[in-house]
């Protein structure tokens, strides 16, 4: 057989000859930018090219600092190609948590956003690994003195006709984590593991990425490597569209419509918002077929509404540590024949771990836990596109994340008999009252159906009586109201009465992380002189 190495140049040379004419689009409100694979590929050999001259070597790192567009997906392909390793670094990161991961990674060039580069010129003085900033785009924004111009040196530029040898064992990307609970820290992954990632992507029961798609990834290109979207729909010759910094809902109502997006990528707070828009008629979603939600539990409210409107969510689960794609809702042969209620019951669980990875989960004392549908315990999981380790300088191995092999997800499930599972809550967000376990991710799906409710997020404060109880923090649509006893009265008979709330806060916008998660972490914070009865 055949031993040719997986890397991202058969990724490449499939989208630049297979499927030379497919279609990327950069939707900005300022005039849409249209180009295609094969052009791309064009550039991407200059790039090549360009990256040599600033004296990138195979293995050194190479960041970015960018929003989606298609000169961001340019250095997906032209670093790694180059046999360097592509650090794509969060621009919503605060100031000493940029000049860390930059540290971190040891990245000797820098591509910004023209319109980040005085963003990023805050803190360029504090990154002295960093030998050349480069400006992406035609703009004239200041902040960084010496910043080269990206466009002028690939116009000058003549494409690569002799690319390094690469292995599948080679480093070709880099993300860190998103830094909830402490400094980020870094993932490295390899071709290989890239590459079948993808492969598992495009699979029919994984996301079924295919020829007939245009995909729009809200899901930025900082985070997780864009949820593997640069690589996948390449893969199979699916078009690309971006929005760019732009992502509000008028935006996005207004590129799925022009653009026919038929799939598209993001946190559940990006499709929540767009929703309204949706039911009162404002947005015209007909093109759109399926919304791949992950980052956090999409709320059975929001499957009800998306059905409704004939669009399908797909759950996908997944971390930086698993490059990130690892499972999918996608029912299975013993769901067929059930009712669309019971259906949407089995769309709002987790779903099945991918073909090639593994998944188990296992007791406090390190015991495997039985697939019973009902024993919960911390999800484990392993595979070839499943990281065993941090980047040596984030401090060696982390003990708490990683052992034999396995990576403890900090996720707490349960898993049905043919490993068709559900994720309970974060072990760090399940709320002890009295002993017994409140499920945070439940209860915000619960409180998420109230029809004043946009936000909701629950954490568990101090009791003096029972440990701890749970608080309900939430946003609410214009012109809503809402009381402690409404909600009580709304949630009585849709979740234990022991997990109604004690208390409701309510906030123009609940916090949320870098990535668009609730970020209960800063929620703790605001509430930490509360103490319950």
């Amino acid at each position: 057989m055949g031993a040719q190495p997986l890397t991202i140049r058969t990724i490449f040379d499939r989208m630049r000859t297979v499927y030379g004419d497919a279609e990327v689009v950069d939707a900005f409100a300022t005039g849409a930018g249209r180009t295609t694979y094969r052009a791309m590929a064009e550039r991407v050999l200059r790039l090549v090219t360009v990256l040599q001259e600033l004296g990138v070597r195979p293995g050194d790192r190479v960041g970015t600092f960018a929003n989606n567009s298609s000169r961001h997906v340019e250095l997906y392909y032209a670093v790694p190609l180059a046999g360097a390793v592509l650090h794509m670094v969060n621009i919503r990161l605060h100031d000493d948590q940029l000049e860390h991961v930059v540290a971190d990674a040891g990245d000797s060039v820098m591509f910004v956003d023209d319109d980040l580069v005085s963003r990023l010129g805050a803190v360029a003085d504090r990154m002295p690994t960093v030998r050349s900033f480069v400006r992406m785009g035609k703009g004239e924004t200041p902040g960084i003195d010496g910043i080269l111009d990206g466009e002028s040196l690939i116009e000058s530029a003549s494409a690569c006709a002799d690319l390094p040898e690469l292995t599948e064992d080679m480093a070709c990307g880099m993300c860190h984590t998103s830094g909830t609970t402490g400094m980020p820290k870094a993932v490295v992954y390899s071709h290989r593991s890239t590459y079948l990632h993808a492969m598992a992507m495009c699979m029919v029961d994984g996301l079924a990425i295919s020829e007939r798609e245009r995909i729009l990834p809200v899901v930025p290109l900082f985070h997780a490597c864009g949820w593997g979207l640069p690589y996948a729909a390449p893969l199979t010759g699916a078009d690309l569209v971006f929005a760019g910094a732009d992502c509000s809902p008028d935006a996005l109502a207004r590129i799925i419509a022009s653009e026919q997006v038929t799939w598209a990528a993001g946190v559940p707070t990006i499709w929540t918002s767009l929703l309204p828009l949706a039911q009162a008629g404002d947005a015209d979603l007909s093109s759109l077929r399926t919304l791949g939600v992950g980052g956090s539990a999409t709320p059975r409210a929001l499957l009800e509404a998306y059905d409704a409107l004939g669009v399908e969510i797909l759950q996908i689960w997944g971390m930086t540590e698993t490059s990130p794609v690892a499972a999918s809702s996608r029912p299975r042969r013993r769901h067929r024949g059930l009712s669309e209620e019971e259906l949407r019951d089995v769309r709002a669980k987790t779903g099945t771990i991918f073909p090639g990875l593994e998944a188990r989960i296992v007791a406090e004392n390190g015991a495997e836990l039985p697939w019973d549908g009902e024993s919960v315990g911390e999800l484990e999981c392993r595979g070839p596109w499943v990281a065993v380790d941090y980047w040596s300088h984030s401090g060696g191995t982390a003990a708490e994340k990683f052992h034999d092999g396995w990576l403890r997800t900090g996720d707490m499930a349960c898993m049905e008999s043919d490993g068709y599972f559900r994720i309970v809550d974060r072990s760090k967000d399940l709320v002890k009252s009295g002993g017994e376990w409140i499920s945070s991710v439940e209860l915000e799906g619960a409180v998420l159906a109230h029809p004043a409710v946009r936000e909701a997020a629950v954490v568990g404060i101090p009791s003096k009586k029972w440990d701890e109880r749970p608080v309900v923090v939430v946003a609410l649509n214009n012109g809503a109201s809402l009381s402690l006893d409404e909600l009580h009265a709304f949630l009585a008979g849709r979740v234990a009465k022991w997990w109604l709330p004690d208390d409701l806060v309510v906030v123009d916008e609940v916090a949320k992380t870098s990535v668009g998660k609730y970020d209960k972490k800063a929620i703790r914070a605001q509430l930490s002189d509360r103490v319950l009865p």
